[in-house]
């Protein structure tokens, strides 16, 4: 028997179990992050966007009543739980209350003008987080009934349009029930819905869109792709076939092979857009890839799956929001230069795409940028199969579980990760017993060190993960540290980036905010750049970790601001005059190695996430490239 609740046969068993929602409480700088999210955009969204507000479809008005009320509670609920926000789970209630009486005779719910399934497959991922959370007795009869009744439609009026794209999360919504049901028709809806979806699997595993796309097509959509790249690990959960297994590693290969970004995304500024730093990445698609990494590291148990979101989260995920959560971008750049109303290279999206503000391009975003932080907080860490617990990512947290037959386990994260290397994990348990603890060993880290107790063992990896298999006391202490080393990605044209361990560093430019348009605080502003940006490297690319100091400060409420960023990188650079803005954007990097005669100076790069206007892809310099290029 297991703690939690298992996929039931023939739905293969997964290597780990999502904990509930309530089960891990945020601390540290990622609780300080869900309050800046608490106290701007997705706190106070409803009370001045009318797409979220009163008069929604989803509260029985007259308004929006497609996708953007079930986004926004995607986000707003496990929010109001993790925080334990009254004022925020009063928001949330008339949401649900309203979804789960709008259920009719045949069992379909939500806004009758709106027939599309998209939408209803957003609001069941809400009902499933909400029935976790507050055991309502009214979800799991609710849940079935719109089954049977999908069932029998969809032979009438297959998925369409974004539903056929997104098929993916109704799977994972059918499956749910029925790991609690283990109601047969939900196995023959679970196949229906994969038929009538995109073939992901034969996409990802033979992967054909290797240039910028010039005309729409679901399958080379952002962010249909970003929910896409689980659905054949879903399905492979009833097939058992390898081709479903494998699909969405081939298939992440293949997308950061012609379209990958440094922070962790691939391009698509509406579509797959190639690899220019320049490009744009949509946020909807930052937040949405998010959730199919947590999917998929429970799906299949890889810590590759676990190093990905972590790139992702600490990187794309906070430089697309303003410090102060008060705006957003729709689309982001490596090398952004600058943020203003122009014309850019998009393959479809507006001029305003890069501003930061309440509604740029598309409202899509608007809605569904909440749940990002919220579905990581919930997803740090996991319950193993064999009523361990495992480690996915390390930010500081509490979590209150159950191990072994039952037995009641706190662990307590103390971290500063990913601003430090060192996490100190605290546990007790209400007696003492035989469990597993799995820990993320990240590709990145070469020597990790762990101690048990003071007492230093070695543990060998395996799928990215140790496993400590022990008697557990109470009162016991993992220390973990995964040290960091300055590496260089190379890009194009011979130009890098830079990480050390899960972030990017880049080049910060300082930023003019100037109002555009909008009521503040939620308005739309311009960024102007204040310092010049066309910088190159000078770095011993042989070992670049020599080329840079280390210099760290405390982790401040909001460490996703350049001016007070925890951990900077001190090197060297130098102008390259003849690298220009090109369509108000910066220009592709001139092949490397690039010979300035300008003087060299001292540089600081800060974390990506940081920094709203950046270089985050550089040229080399010449003069410390000699040889190296043939």
């Amino acid at each position: 028997m297991t703690n939690y609740v298992p996929n039931k046969a023939p739905l293969k068993e997964t290597p780990f179990l999502a904990l509930p929602l309530g089960s891990i409480e945020p601390d540290g700088w990622l609780r300080d992050q869900l309050l800046l999210q608490a106290e701007g955009l997705t706190g106070k969204l409803d009370e001045f966007w009318e797409d979220v507000g009163p008069g929604s479809g989803w509260l029985g008005g007259s308004g929006e009543s497609w996708e953007r009320g079930p986004y926004y509670l995607d986000g707003l609920l496990p929010l109001a739980y993790l925080l334990k926000n009254d004022q925020l789970i009063q928001k949330v209630k008339p949401w649900v209350e309203w979804t789960l009486g709008s259920q009719r005779g045949d069992g379909n719910f939500g806004p009758e003008n709106v027939p599309d399934w998209w939408c209803r497959m957003i609001m069941l991922k809400v009902l499933i987080m909400h029935q976790e959370v507050t055991n309502d007795e009214r979800v799991i009869p609710f849940l079935s009934r719109y089954f049977q009744y999908q069932l029998e439609e969809l032979k009438k009026r297959p998925l369409t349009d974004w539903g056929q794209a997104r098929g993916g999360e109704n799977i994972l919504c059918a499956q749910w029930l029925y790991n609690r049901t283990e109601d047969s028709y939900l196995l023959e809806l679970i196949h229906l819905l994969h038929e009538q979806t995109l073939d992901w699997t034969e996409i990802f595993n033979d992967f054909p869109f290797w240039r910028y796309q010039t005309e729409f097509d679901h399958r080379i959509h952002v962010v249909n792709v970003a929910m896409g790249i689980k659905e054949p690990a879903l399905y492979f959960l009833i097939s058992g076939e390898a081709k479903h297994q494998f699909a969405a590693r081939n298939g992440i290969e293949s997308l950061m092979t012609h379209h990958g970004q440094m922070h962790g995304m691939w391009s698509g500024d509406e579509w797959l857009a190639g690899s220019h730093p320049s490009q744009g990445t949509e946020l909807c698609s930052v937040v949405e890839y998010m959730f199919s990494l947590e999917q998929l590291v429970r799906i299949l148990g890889e810590g590759m799956y676990a190093d990905l979101l972590e790139r992702v989260t600490f990187n794309a995920l906070p430089a697309a929001i303003s410090p102060d959560w008060h705006g957003h971008q729709y689309d982001q750049q490596v090398n952004q230069v600058a943020c203003t109303l122009a014309k850019r290279n998009w393959t479809l999206n507006g001029d305003d795409s890069n501003l930061f503000g309440l509604e740029p391009n598309f409202g899509c975003c608007t809605a569904n940028m909440h749940q990002g932080w919220p579905k990581y907080a919930m997803n740090l860490w996991m319950a193993t199969v064999d009523n361990g617990l495992a480690a996915i990512s390390y930010a500081p947290c509490t979590i209150q579980a159950k191990v072994a037959n039952g037995v009641d386990a706190k662990v307590k994260v103390l971290s500063q990760y990913p601003f430090r290397d060192t996490i100190s994990i605290d546990l007790q348990v209400s007696k003492n017993a035989y469990f597993s603890v799995k820990l993320r060993i990240p590709t990145w880290c070469k020597e990790p060190r762990l101690l048990i107790n003071g007492q230093e063992m070695t543990i060998p990896c395996e799928s990215g993960f140790i496993t400590i298999e022990r008697h557990w006391e109470t009162n016991q202490t993992i220390e973990l540290t995964l040290p960091m080393e300055v590496k260089m990605e190379k890009r194009a044209n011979y130009a890098v980036g830079v990480t050390r361990g899960p972030l990017v560093y880049v080049l910060p430019i300082s930023e003019r905010w100037e109002k555009l348009r909008g009521v503040e605080p939620f308005a739309d502003f311009e960024i102007y750049p204040e310092t010049v940006w066309n910088y190159g490297l000078v770095v011993d690319s042989s070992n670049p970790e020599a080329s840079f100091q280390v210099q760290e400060s405390k982790v401040s409420k909001q460490p996703f601001l350049a001016k007070d960023a925890p951990v900077k990188l001190v090197g060297t650079g130098k102008r390259v005059p003849h690298w220009k803005m090109e369509k108000n954007s910066a220009g592709t990097i001139p092949i490397g190695p690039v010979f300035s005669d300008q003087l060299e100076e001292t540089i600081t790069l800060v974390p990506y996430g940081s920094a709203r206007l950046r270089i985050g892809e550089f040229p080399l310099i010449q003069s410390e490239m000699a040889g190296e290029r043939k």
